[in-house]
C-alpha cells in the first residue's frame, strides 16, 4: 500500500466528485454511463463460470459496477471497497441491498475475483510519474492477493491522441503491464486494447495452466 500522503490525496479527489456529482458517471470521474458499461463489461469478462462466487469491485466508488454484474451473475456475491468514506456512504444508500462495503484494505479477505475500475488514472497534484508507478505495481500485488481465481483492471493507454492527453492524467504502456502481469502473476492474461475507449484492460486468471 501506497504512503498516507498520496492515499489521502486519491481520497480527497474522489470524495469531491462524488459530494459534487452525486451517484452519476462523473461522480467516480468518468464522462458517460455508456463509457462506464463498455468498461464494466471488459472487466466482469475475468469471471467465465455460471455458478456462484464472490467479487471484490477494489475502488469501487458508489458502486456502479454492481447493477451489470448482478444482472451477468445474479449469484455473485459482491463486496465494495473504497477509501473514500463518502463514496461508500453514496453507495450504501444507492443500493442498502449490498450488504458488504468497506473502507479498510487491511480488513479485506480474499475473493474469488477482483476487478478495478479507473483507480489508476489521476496522479494526485505533485506526485511523480515514478512514484505512481510504484503505487500503481503495489497495488496491483493487492488485487493479486486478494484473488483466488483472477483480478482485472484497466488504464488509460500511452496510445491516447495527444493533443487530447491531460498532465494530471496517467497513460500508460499496455505492453508493460501486460508482461508484468504475465512475469509475476499467471501465465494465463488477456490484454484488451480493442473497445472504444482511450483505455485499455488486463485480465489475469489463475490456476488454468
Amino acid at each position: 500500500m501506497a504512503d498516507d500522503t498520496l492515499i489521502n490525496q486519491v481520497n480527497q479527489y474522489y470524495s469531491d466528485k462524488v459530494r459534487q456529482f452525486g451517484t452519476t458517471p462523473q461522480g467516480v470521474d468518468w464522462n458517460s454511463a455508456e463509457g462506464q458499461e463498455i468498461r464494466f463489461r471488459q472487466l466482469l469478462g475475468v469471471a467465465q463460470e455460471s455458478s456462484a462466487f464472490s467479487l471484490l469491485d477494489y475502488g469501487c466508488g458508489y458502486g456502479a459496477l454492481y447493477p451489470l454484474a448482478k444482472t451477468l451473475h445474479p449469484e455473485m456475491t459482491y463486496t465494495g471497497f473504497d477509501i473514500s468514506d463518502e463514496m461508500i456512504a453514496a453507495g450504501k444508500n444507492k443500493f442498502p441491498e449490498i450488504k458488504n462495503w468497506s473502507t479498510s484494505a487491511a480488513d479485506l479477505q480474499p475473493h474469488d475475483y477482483v476487478v478495478a475500475s479507473g483507480i489508476f488514472n489521476v496522479m494526485p497534484e505533485g506526485t511523480s510519474r515514478d512514484a505512481w508507478k510504484t503505487y500503481i505495481l503495489q497495488t496491483l500485488d493487492d488485487l493479486h492477493r486478494l484473488s483466488v481465481k483472477g483480478f482485472s483492471f484497466n488504464m488509460l493507454t500511452s496510445y491516447s491522441d495527444a493533443a487530447f492527453m491531460k498532465d494530471y492524467l496517467f497513460y500508460a504502456d499496455p505492453a508493460f503491464y501486460f508482461d508484468h502481469c504475465k512475469r509475476n502473476y499467471s501465465k494465463t492474461v488477456a490484454l484488451l486494447h480493442d473497445y472504444p475507449l482511450w483505455e485499455f484492460s488486463i485480465v489475469v486468471r489463475k490456476g488454468i495452466l
